[in-house]
């Protein structure tokens, strides 16, 4: 008899075992958020924020996988049981990806201009807002970008604004790596990027800091919200209701200070004082973004 019962309670637990869903995470190599190779590897934002998530969330199996950008989205659009921790909200995501609540405030995207090419921006100081548009019909512009990924709502309606002549798109891994190396052969003059990420990268190339500016887009705020978003499934949705639950603390206590260290020193002690805001200002910004 006792055989027999420990034989059942081997098999419910075997029962149970199979019948949890498998939520498949998607990362890129995305610094300072994931960091795959090198003396810091492991170390970045959502590298470190992933485990506390899984940790809290054991009714899953998990199972994380590294995607680029366009990957990741089609993974998101075929309804699979699958959740990307590094997105932007859009309109055009919104229709296929279910979103958590604000996770953490950004640096917003900007443009990365070498000091020593042709047709810089002589006429403006490092750090001076630029109108994208405006610096994109000088003669011979061509700017980099990431396929599929978004640089905030506002840059992304100037994007499909301008004509894809100027546009250099790369997928695959490792893109905005190559598109830094792409700017320093001379094939496109601008790099729309986040400077957080472009100077970790530029540092690992072997550059100069000194040798770059960085231009914020006229018309974008200074900060923009990262989400959790996994596909707008009903497992989907059931893995955002619990990951909400688990944001708040992360936001207020955890996430700031790991995105702070990858800061300019100089920036630090602002980000800091300004998330703080933001996160008290949530709750009409999570109404306006879902």
């Amino acid at each position: 008899m006792r055989m027999f019962v420990l034989l059942c309670v081997l098999l419910l637990s075997s029962q149970q075992g199979q019948a949890r869903e498998r939520l498949t995470w998607l990362v890129r190599d995305l610094p300072p958020f994931t960091i795959f190779e090198g003396q810091e590897k492991g170390q970045g934002v959502v590298d470190r924020m992933l485990p506390l998530l899984i940790e809290q969330m054991p009714e899953y199996d998990h199972t994380v996988l590294r995607v680029n950008r366009a990957r990741g989205i089609q993974m998101l659009q075929e309804r699979s049981f699958t959740c990307d921790p590094t997105l932007l909200w859009t309109p055009e995501r919104a229709r296929f990806v279910h979103f958590s609540q604000p996770t953490l405030p950004i640096l917003s995207s900007g443009l990365v201009i070498r000091k020593a090419d042709p047709g810089r921006l002589d006429e403006s100081e490092d750090g001076t807002p630029v109108d994208l548009k405006q610096v994109l019909e000088r003669p011979g512009m061509k700017l980099g970008i990431v396929a599929q990924r978004s640089y905030g709502v506002v840059v992304d309606d100037i994007l499909r604004q301008l004509p894809e002549t100027t546009l250099s798109r790369h997928y695959g891994n490792d893109a905005t790596a190559n598109l830094l190396q792409m700017q320093q052969l001379g094939r496109l003059q601008l790099v729309l990027g986040y400077w957080p990420e472009v100077r970790y990268l530029i540092q690992q190339q072997g550059g100069s800091l000194d040798s770059y500016q960085f231009h914020p887009i006229k018309g974008a705020n200074r900060y923009q919200f990262l989400h959790v978003g996994c596909s707008d499934t009903p497992l989907g949705r059931e893995a955002i209701a619990h990951i909400d639950k688990l944001l708040p603390h992360l936001r207020q206590e955890v996430l700031p200070e790991f995105y702070a260290s990858w800061l300019d020193p100089e920036l630090r002690t602002e980000y800091l004082e300004q998330t703080r805001h933001l996160v008290e200002e949530l709750p009409s910004a999570a109404n306006a973004q879902p």
